[in-house]
């Protein structure tokens, strides 16, 4: 029943947010023409095919086109405003696209699929299954998996694929979202679930996801 209630609280909370900048998304962008901005500008951080080298970056390979979208429009400045996503990269980089481009680009990456990672740390695997399946009903923390699914998928236009996304990226973004620095989550609603976690238990759990598929 609590969990329940937990994956019926995280769509309630979200989805009206979430549900206006979808339809901002329509119509679809053009992955052709997405692919070739990609194999100018995009590569040489997120590779030909949103498959990152490097766990810095992100891998955008399969993820949902309205999330890349919602995500580039929250990096681009807003009549001279400071970006709802700040970035010094990022910032830079989408500030020349408009959003047909931005569409574009979502859907070739969308199209994409990703080349998963891989729990590397035997010590805290069960840690981090327990947090993503569970949660911790102790301090309130709600369990990864009612929102982002058992395997990490996600549910397109309410919440991104982060299954066998880099640890390591992982990681930082939680740490963003429970130190306020990254504040683009609608209803501060990751803000409130990093908020309640130890650093080892943000590392366990991003661990943990990078081994999903």
């Amino acid at each position: 029943m609590k969990r329940s209630l937990l994956t019926l609280l995280c769509a309630m909370t979200t989805f009206g947010a979430q549900a206006a900048d979808t339809h901002k998304a329509a119509p679809k962008g053009d992955a052709a023409r997405g692919q070739a901005i990609v194999a100018t500008v995009c590569v040489a951080c997120h590779g030909p095919d949103g498959n990152s080298p490097l766990a810095a970056n992100p891998k955008l390979a399969g993820q949902h086109s309205e999330y890349l979208l919602k995500q580039m429009q929250n990096f681009k400045a807003v009549d001279g405003k400071q970006p709802e996503r700040v970035s010094p990269i990022m910032n830079g980089m989408i500030a020349a696209y408009d959003e047909g481009q931005m569409r574009d680009l979502a859907a070739y990456f969308a199209t994409q699929t990703q080349k998963g990672e891989a729990a590397k740390s035997g010590e805290t695997i069960a840690l981090g299954r327990k947090l993503y399946r569970g949660g911790d009903q102790s301090k309130g923390l709600p369990a990864c998996a009612a929102c982002h699914g058992p395997a990490g998928a996600g549910i397109p236009a309410q919440y991104p694929r982060i299954g066998g996304q880099f640890a390591e990226y992982t990681e930082v973004q939680l740490k963003s979202f429970r130190e306020g620095t990254r504040a683009n989550d609608p209803n501060k609603m990751m803000r409130m679930v990093a908020i309640k976690m130890t650093d080892a238990e943000i590392k366990a759990v991003a661990d943990y996801i990078a081994g999903l598929h």
